[in-house]
């Protein structure tokens, strides 16, 4: 009986602590796109961080925005070969992102 209730209070705990992490979204920016690592389907609203790394062989850049009104949520560039992250809250609108410097287009991701 004791060890049951161990290893409920254990997976209780692991679960309040996974919850309150960052949900991760690995980008590779090459010459004109993005490649995710991840897949960007029915992805819920929360905290989630990107991180971004410039395959491109050039200097680009990364810029974050909310889908619906494009407010800005974070943006900056990346020297050749660097990696970046920056940790956000995406609400139920969405996110998009871009690079900036060398033009690709906007990839709009919804949230559910």
């Amino acid at each position: 009986m004791k060890l049951k209730f161990v290893f409920i209070l254990a997976s209780l705990l692991f679960s309040a602590l996974s919850a309150a992490a960052p949900r991760v979204i690995h980008l590779d920016e090459y010459n004109g796109y993005f490649a995710a690592k991840e897949t960007l389907a029915s992805l819920p609203a929360g905290e989630y961080t990107f991180v971004v790394t410039n395959k491109a062989g050039k200097v680009v850049g990364f810029q974050l925005q909310d889908q619906k009104t494009h407010k800005q949520l974070d943006m900056f560039p990346l020297e050749v070969g660097e990696t970046r992250s920056t940790t956000v809250t995406i609400g139920k609108n969405g996110f998009r992102y871009r690079c900036p410097i060398n033009p690709t287009p906007w990839y709009d991701v919804d949230v559910r």
